[in-house]
């Protein structure tokens, strides 16, 4: 197959537009972190700007790496030295762009993240956690069929591929779930408040496994990385799609 190649400039823009990351306050900068070579035609997508990711990268002859999670956080160290160094030396030596979008990618409705899982656990969005806000994270939908708490953390897992961490808040089947992905543990009061049965995130906290048990509530903790490895894709298919690139997905293994 022969593949087109585009302007990283006109990429970066249509990114920027098609998940209109200047509306976020975020903690940390959307769009291109480090800048590449001028043209664009193999996208290589992962969840984290990690150095196994990058190898993986060079490795393949990518232009471009496209994450959820890049550099450059808030309250980070700006000095260029150990593993920052070693990360950005091996963009710069092989003339890789970095492109990181991360709330913006979490709230998309369609490419973003709480969308993609939604759709991979047969889920059906009623609202978001934040219904009116454009910028809001999390979902909220339904099964098409009730089930077990026991069964529907099977699904998870079997959909997933991590065994989730699961916290019943009572007997009751699961029908009514919010979600949201990555860090978002104590948005469980948000799902409480909204009528949801089980709450869906990444990662657990112990303040929340009480929560979970006392307000009787299903607590499910499926992983940070295993959450968010669905949207990055989907933004790296859609732009191999539209621009006529070569895009490829590397899994790099994360228990957490």
């Amino acid at each position: 197959m022969n593949y087109n190649s585009v302007e990283l400039k006109a990429l970066v823009e249509y990114c920027d537009q098609t998940l209109n990351s200047a509306a976020f306050r975020d903690y940390c900068p959307n769009g291109l972190q480090v800048q590449g070579r001028p043209q664009v035609q193999k996208i290589m997508t992962g969840v984290t700007a990690c150095q196994a990711l990058l190898d993986e990268a060079v490795a393949w002859g990518a232009d471009l790496v496209l994450v959820h999670h890049g550099y450059f956080w808030k309250g980070e160290s700006l000095v260029l030295t150990g593993i920052k160094y070693r990360r950005i030396r091996t963009l710069l030596l092989n003339d890789i762009s970095l492109l990181a979008y991360h709330l913006p990618l979490d709230a998309h409705p369609v490419l973003g993240n709480n969308a993609r899982l939604g759709v991979r656990l047969g889920l059906e969005t009623e609202d978001s956690m934040e219904p009116g806000n454009p910028q809001g994270l999390g979902n909220i939908g339904r099964l098409s069929e009730p089930c077990s708490l026991k069964a529907f953390s099977q699904r998870i897992q079997q959909l997933l591929d991590r065994e989730p961490q699961v916290i019943a808040g009572g007997s009751h089947k699961v029908s009514k779930v919010a979600w949201c992905t990555g860090a978002a543990e104590r948005y469980i009061e948000t799902a409480l408040a909204m009528g949801a049965d089980t709450y869906i995130s990444g990662e657990i906290s112990e303040p929340v496994v009480h929560i979970a048990r006392e307000a009787g509530i299903h607590y499910i903790g499926a992983g940070h990385h295993a959450t968010e490895r669905y949207g990055v894709q989907a933004l790296g298919e859609h732009l191999a799609r539209h621009f006529g690139l070569e895009h490829r997905f590397a899994e790099i293994a994360n228990p957490v």
